[in-house]
Parts: C-alpha cells; structure tokens; sequence
C-alpha cells in the first residue's frame, strides 16, 4: 500500500513565526519514516514546511491513493482537519499521530481519520502497514483508536514503547531539504541550526503539561549513538550550531558526563541550545555544558510564587531558578525564562513576585505565555467545569479555551509591559511605577 507521510505545519501561513524564522525538520515524522523503510516499507514525504496545501491537494487528488499519515500538535489542528478531509474525499485512509490527536479522537474521527495512534508510533504504524489497513484487523493492533461497525470509538490497549532507542535508524533528514531549513536561519539570523533529540519522555509531573506521545517516561540513547549523530551533522550539513531538542537536556548527569568526554575524544565541539530544569544545573553541569559550547539554557521559571509553583507541581523553588540562572551565567552561558501568566488561582501579588523574581535573574531573554489548559493534562481535568470553549473547535487550538474568572488579553498585554519596564537595561522608575499602577488598576476593575 502507498504510505504518504506528512505534517500539518505550513511556514507560508504562519505569520509570527515567518517574523521569527527559526524553523526545524519534522523529526516526528523522520523517525517515522525511517523506521518503516528499515522494516522494507516504501515511504514517500511530503515537509509541509516549506510546502503548500495546494501542492499537498495535488497529490492527493493525482493518486493514487493509499494511507496517508498526519502529524498533529496543537497548533496545527485546522490544517489536520483540512488535510485529513481532503485525503478522505481522494479515497485515501487517513491515520493521524501526533501530540493532540488522541486527545481528541471522537472529534478528529468525526472530521475524517480513520485511525488516530495515540502514544509513540513506530510500533503501531508498522502493524497498520502490514494490515493492509483493513478495519477488521485494527482490534488486534495496541495503540490505537477507530471507529467499529457500529459507529463507537474503539481504544486498543496502549502499544509497547521501543527499548532500544540505540536500535532505531537515524531521522530520514536526507529525504527532505535540510538546506531551505539552514538558508531560512542563516538569512534570518546569519548561522544554521540542525535539532536532534538525545532522549524520548519527561518523568516530571508539571500538571499542565502534557505527557501524550511518551507518558511519563524517560529513556536515553547512548552518549557515544548521539555524539556518532552531531558528527555525521556537522560532516554532512555544516550548520553553525544545533538544537538539543529534549523535554530536558540535563536529566541525567552521568550521561551529561560521558557525552561530554565522548565529544572530546571525538574532536567534537559545536555551540547549542538546550532546556533545562532549574533542580538539574549544579556548577559541574554548567561547566559541561559550557565545555560542550552550550551558549543558551532555557529554564522553566513558570512564576516566582512559591504558591504558584506548588499549586503547578513543578517541583522546583524559586532560589532554585535563581542559583540556576546564576551558575550558568558563571559559566559564560545565556539564560532563557519562561513565565506564564494566569494560572488558575493566581493573584496579582503572584505577579507582582513573579516581575520581582525575573528582576532578581535578568535572564538574557524570557518569554511569556498566558496559561491554556491541554486536554489530557491534570490541570484540564482540574479546571474543567470552568472552561469556556471560544470559536468552533476546528479551526481553533486549546490555546482558545478560557478558564472563568480569568483575566483578558489586555489585562496580560500590562503585565508584559510592567515586566518589560521592570527588567530594562535602563529602568525608568517612574515608569516602572505607572505601569504597575495600571495593572493594579485593571485588576481592581476586574479586566
């Protein structure tokens, strides 16, 4: 059976991002693709990045037609719809993946698939494959949900993750332009960047966050499979840096450790970027990281409210966060923060702590994000019964969902501006002030 594999990500009609311009391969479905073509499966790719609905269409329409596998996230939900119906009507068999699709499989069946893999999707994608992707034998296959003769939503029990992450072939980036990723960057910003990914799963248990693809699990590659990987990189595409794009980078410090030596003893050092946790950066892994050419570290502060955190589960105090941005800075590495707004609950002193925390760091950079709950997360299910959906769940996100007695936009829009004020390299005092005063102002009216 033709097997197309594709994603729901257009850089074309993505505004923010096209002002950004750092775009990354689709390693979901690289992996994926390689996986299949090493069990003899044929594959074709279609990287909707640089491509265009129109283009896809034409193949779908031109045929012939086989299955067609979608790679889903949250933000890219209405270009699935859109692609999963389009393929349905040109007589394919639509199988979607992906983060969010599970999480809303009557919705995203009723809009065209035929099958959604919940969880990794290596596993089940081959035993789709070898099904010949008749329905009959779908009840048999794990990690799965379709719709039986009658109409009802059929989940199969969860399919067996892979073991042996060594054992995988590398992500099939040679099927796709590397090069329009590498141009766009260095264009943009004058250097290339290549992402890879050491580790599969997060075992932390920030109830916001979701676990859909890989569950709570963690599980590492090699250090010297990884250091093979940045070789061949730097050998065949030269980019000027790379992105290590695990959940966190820094889980594991004797992993972190024997990297670091195998890179050495390669010859090997490339400046990157990573996340980390505030709990997993102590003075020896800064200076790691700074021997391996780490430049930046993202941490997630989320709030400085202690109260925040705890209500969050993140795991993680404030003087944490603090010693973690102050080591790294030691160490001659930026720091990046995330900060969210409007947790439920959250006061404006949970703010105001939270302005006065990033004060206390001056990260090099942060961003703010206000809080949406994803469905199949803990803080969903918590605040349910207050959700209101906002628009028509196709051509929306979760980002759409607000929680009752949340504040607006505009009321967020001012805690920007008292943290940009607040964290100026030249701070205004009186300006610091009006825009505290403003934000005061809006929460006592209640916008």
């Amino acid at each position: 059976m033709r097997l197309l594999l594709t994603h729901g990500y257009f850089l074309q009609d993505d505004v923010k991002e096209r002002e950004i311009m750092k775009p990354y391969a689709p390693l979901g479905i690289l992996y994926l693709s390689s996986h299949l073509r090493a069990k003899g499966f044929a594959v074709e790719l279609y990287d909707s990045t640089f491509g265009s609905k129109a283009g896809l269409f034409r193949i779908l329409e031109q045929g012939p037609a086989g299955a067609i596998g979608i790679y889903g996230t949250l933000m890219t939900r209405a270009a699935v719809v859109e692609i999963a119906g389009r393929a349905r009507q040109s007589g394919w068999r639509v199988i979607l993946g992906g983060p969010e699709p599970a999480n809303y499989a009557d919705e995203y069946l009723a809009a065209g698939a035929d099958v959604i893999v919940a969880g990794e999707g290596e596993r089940a994608m081959e035993d789709l494959l070898r099904s010949g992707m008749k329905p009959a034998a779908w009840a048999a296959i794990p990690g799965i949900f379709y719709r039986d003769e009658a109409g009802s939503v059929v989940k199969t029990p969860p399919a067996v993750q892979l073991e042996d992450l060594d054992a995988q072939p590398w992500p099939d980036r040679e099927r796709i332009d590397i090069g329009r990723y590498l141009n766009a960057w260095r264009t943009r910003h004058g250097k290339g960047s290549v992402s890879l990914v050491t580790a599969r799963g997060c075992p932390y248990h920030c109830n916001w966050c979701s676990h859909s693809v890989y569950g709570k699990t963690h599980r590492r590659r090699s250090p010297a499979g990884v250091a093979a990987e940045v070789e061949w990189i730097l050998d065949r595409y030269q980019p000027e840096m790379l992105w290590m794009a695990d959940d966190v980078f820094t889980i594991h410090y004797g992993w972190l450790f024997e990297y670091a030596a195998e890179m050495k003893r390669r010859g090997l050092r490339v400046p990157f970027e990573c996340i980390t946790r505030a709990d997993r950066i102590t003075d020896r892994v800064a200076g790691t990281l700074a021997e391996l050419g780490c430049f930046r570290v993202w941490i997630g502060s989320e709030s400085g409210s202690e109260r925040i955190l705890d209500a969050m589960q993140r795991g993680v105090k404030v003087p944490q966060v603090r010693e973690a941005v102050r080591l790294s800075k030691r160490a001659g590495i930026e720091t990046g923060m995330f900060l969210m707004w409007g947790y439920d609950g959250e006061e404006i002193e949970d703010i105001e702590a939270t302005v006065d925390h990033v004060k206390q760091c001056r990260p090099d950079v942060c961003f703010t994000t206000v809080t949406y709950p994803i469905k199949g997360t803990e803080y969903h299910g918590r605040v349910a019964s207050k959700l209101v959906n906002i628009g028509d769940w196709r051509s929306g996100t979760d980002r759409n969902l607000r929680i009752q007695g949340q504040r607006s936009n505009e009321f967020y829009r001012l805690a920007d501006e008292f943290l940009r004020r607040t964290i100026d390299r030249e701070p205004d005092a009186a300006a610091i002030q009006s825009a505290q005063d403003s934000l005061r102002a809006a929460w006592s009216q209640g916008l």
